[in-house]
């Protein structure tokens, strides 16, 4: 290993007392995993070299946040040549947003994604306001079509995800297709627009075509300043809980448990990606505590990384789909109720996929602690 080699960053954070975006030049040491940080403003050092053990190689890429010492920073540019063309042919994050006329095949759509070898690291849906709709499309605002292209992007919810891989921009793309449905059909019948798009204002999914678009696209629905962007979509009214855990997520088994839960005509009033902290799991699963033997584990399990939760609405909610996600143990799930999505997609009674509520009088709770007290 060389061990003078380093990797230099231009970084942003946002400092919330002043208000202000604060600029450093981020070096990272491969050899000893050190960090050190430069105020590129008053050009002095902000921190010495530290050994530094929660950032990796991996992580650095443009367009990621890292933590370092607990402040969220922005990697916005390469600081140097070197490290331009050592990294530089790395991951990218591209916005992929599903609209209204696809919401119901979103399960096929996040398949595709995965399957293409990218990364969801944030997923949300949302109702937009004609405001965010305009802010959103201000690219097309001199276009003949942008009224209709208007009417029907806030005519019901979008699903935005925040998508990474090698060269993302340019790949999300490619599996979108043309913007013109038909032509899809014809020239990449394979392609997102061509099996769900029905014109090329009803094509069921978007990507930004610039670098420069993909982070004001992304930072309209997932703001780096601590907003919260558009607003989620819960009903907070005949719900219950469904949450896909890491390990599910992680095995790339979202689309197919999306698409199992529609498939069984349950509605998915509302969706988002969380990443929770230890604290947050503890707090939520505090009933359990005390009572079920694999609290611990469970614990564990649901903030080893990002999962997904969905509002189910439906007449008497909880019981229904609980009934659907069948026993907690999914060999026990196997033998009773082969069909259940624990039965299909579990792995043990902590890796068992899905979180489901399990006391009627719980559902709205639960639904309130995610899209309510997470999501601000």
């Amino acid at each position: 290993m060389n061990l003078s080699e380093r990797f230099a960053f231009l970084a942003e954070w946002y400092d919330p007392n002043a208000s202000l975006c604060r600029r450093y030049e981020l070096l990272f040491y491969p050899a000893d995993g050190s960090v050190e940080m430069h105020d590129v403003k008053n050009r002095r050092t902000f921190l010495k070299r530290t050994k530094y053990e929660d950032l990796r190689v991996e992580d650095l890429f443009i367009g990621n946040r890292v933590n370092v010492f607990s402040r969220q920073l922005v990697l916005v540019d390469y600081a140097d040549q070197y490290t331009a063309r050592q990294l530089g042919s790395r991951k990218e994050k591209t916005l992929a947003l599903i609209k209204p006329d696809a919401i119901c095949k979103v399960g096929e759509i996040i398949e595709m994604i995965n399957k293409n070898g990218f990364t969801i690291t944030k997923l949300k849906m949302a109702m937009l306001s004609r405001k965010e709709a305009v802010d959103f499309h201000v690219d097309h605002h001199s276009k003949p079509f942008y009224n209709e292209l208007i009417q029907f992007v806030t005519s019901g919810p979008v699903i935005a995800m925040e998508i990474l891989r090698d060269d993302a921009i340019c790949e999300w793309k490619k599996l979108l297709g043309p913007a013109n449905s038909g032509l899809a059909r014809t020239e990449a019948p394979e392609s997102i627009r061509a099996l769900f798009g029905t014109d090329s204002i009803k094509n069921a999914a978007h990507g930004p075509d610039s670098f420069a678009s993909a982070a004001r696209e992304m930072e309209l629905f997932f703001p780096s300043s601590g907003g919260c962007g558009p607003k989620n979509t819960a009903k907070f009214t005949d719900c219950t809980l469904c949450i896909i855990k890491p390990h599910a997520i992680n095995e790339g088994l979202l689309g197919k448990i999306l698409m199992a839960i529609r498939d069984a005509c349950f509605n998915i009033s509302a969706i988002q990606m969380f990443n929770m902290d230890r604290a947050n799991v503890e707090e939520f699963y505090e009933v359990y505590k005390g009572v079920v033997s694999e609290y611990t584990e469970m614990v564990t399990e649901l903030y080893s990384g990002p999962c997904v939760a969905i509002e189910i609405q439906q007449n008497n909610a909880a019981k229904t789909f609980r009934e659907f996600c069948g026993p907690a143990d999914p060999e026990i799930a196997r033998h009773l109720r082969p069909k259940t999505l624990r039965a299909v997609f579990g792995k043990t009674k902590i890796q068992n996929a899905v979180h489901c509520t399990d006391l009627p009088e719980d559902g709205l709770l639960e639904v309130q602690y995610f899209f309510k007290i997470l999501d601000n």
